[in-house]
């Protein structure tokens, strides 16, 4: 099991839903069932305490950087799978890698047709909750020559030296020349299966339930359905498994330990973003004809409510990656509950804080982060450290873990 979904597991994850069942405008989205209209936790008894989401204390921790290994090209996202183990996606060399001890060896796929190409290869991982049985795991990576972007369910053998294809769970995402092929994956605490994915630079995408590019998707990981709830679930074909559209290319999922979801995706020239995913909501990008990449990418001239961000980077964009709550623990102080984001042009680690409402109130880089080049992603240890990924290239690319003190 992913050790950021072991943290989260205590959730009861209730979804409501800001879109009905059969809905096909995405001009027109109805009333949220719940306050925030998020896709966010019930309480599973009127005794429970609510989530931690606020530090414990105003102190803000030095951090430790250990070098875990620094022989990875390209990796696009990273699991703890306990035991000191680490698996790893390297998106160009299109291999699953296994750290132990600071080693790398790669594990190879079965029956695999990865396609590499731009931004797209084999890009994001999501580790099955009952991983110590089932040894299974979830990629999204690129196909068949560019045929599409989908999400594979691989077994590995007990010592961890082959992956065997189970089953494609989903297909069909958009591709170009492997612009914009997002592509993030996270299974919540409820067993759902979220997928962030990018608009392949296509003018029509983002906007289209009719296209899975430009969107946040949820499904079911063991049958590939749509997740019960979803806004569209009646409807045929893919609006099924749309849970929010506008987005032009999500890099990041995370989940908030009041149970919501949470997408960083890329903006154009300006104004990458922090997203709280609503279930049926609209993020507002809209390129329009010749994929116009000065429009806005929370435009609020087109029909219907658009949801504004709960970060953006302004003017100029800084490229951010994946990224994660960080523990409401004594010993992250003030970075307890804050999102950590990876960011790929700036060089850096930006720690976002928000208030129980969702509202920014603190922005932070630290420096001890700033001496390692692009990052790509982070997730958490199963102590709840924080591992982060380099992403420059020439096969010296590192895990780092991150430790507070």
């Amino acid at each position: 099991m992913r050790a950021d979904m072991v943290l989260a597991s205590v959730i009861a994850l209730g979804l409501s839903t800001a879109a009905c069942a059969g809905d096909s405008d995405p001009a027109s989205t109805p009333p949220p069932l719940n306050p925030s209209g998020s896709a966010s936790a019930s309480p599973s008894a009127s005794t429970s305490a609510p989530p931690a989401l606020l530090p414990v204390s105003d102190r803000v921790p030095e951090l430790d950087v250990e070098v875990v290994n620094d022989e990875l090209d390209h990796p696009w996202d990273v699991a703890d799978i306990g035991a000191g183990r680490f698996l790893v996606t390297e998106r160009e060399r299109a291999v699953l890698s296994l750290v132990k001890d600071g080693e790398r060896r790669e594990i190879p796929f079965g029956d695999s047709d990865i396609w590499v190409s731009g931004e797209t290869g084999l890009m994001g991982l999501e580790i099955d909750p009952g991983f110590e049985e089932t040894r299974r795991i979830y990629t999204c990576q690129g196909w068949n020559g560019g045929e599409d972007v989908r999400v594979i369910s691989w077994t590995l053998d007990a010592g961890l030296t082959r992956a065997s294809q189970e089953r494609a769970l989903i297909d069909g995402f958009p591709t170009s020349s492997g612009r914009h092929g997002g592509c993030r994956l996270l299974i919540s605490a409820d067993g759902a299966l979220w997928v962030g994915t990018g608009d392949a630079a296509n003018e029509e995408n983002p906007r289209s339930l009719d296209s899975l590019g430009g969107k946040t998707l949820r499904l079911d990981p063991e049958t590939g359905e749509p997740w019960p709830g979803n806004p569209w679930a009646g409807d045929q074909g893919p609006r099924r498994y749309i849970t929010s559209f506008g987005h032009r290319n999500v890099q990041g999922l995370a989940q908030r330990a009041d149970g919501t979801v949470w997408a960083i995706e890329h903006g154009p020239d300006r104004d990458d973003e922090v997203n709280e995913i609503t279930l049926g909501g609209d993020y507002g990008w809209n390129p329009g004809s010749g994929y116009d990449e000065s429009a806005p990418m929370t435009d609020q001239d087109l029909p219907g409510k658009q949801i504004e961000a709960a970060w953006a980077s302004g003017n100029p964009t800084v490229a951010t990656g994946g990224g994660t709550f960080i523990p409401v623990q004594d010993r992250w102080g003030a970075y307890g509950g804050a999102l950590a984001v990876a960011v790929l042009k700036d060089q850096e680690l930006r720690i976002l804080a928000f208030d129980e409402s969702g509202k920014l109130t603190d922005d932070r880089s630290p420096e001890v982060m700033q001496d390692h080049g692009r990052l790509r992603t982070v997730s958490l240890a199963a102590d709840g450290d924080l591992l982060v990924t380099s992403d420059n290239g020439g096969g010296e690319d590192v895990l780092l873990r991150v430790t507070p003190r």
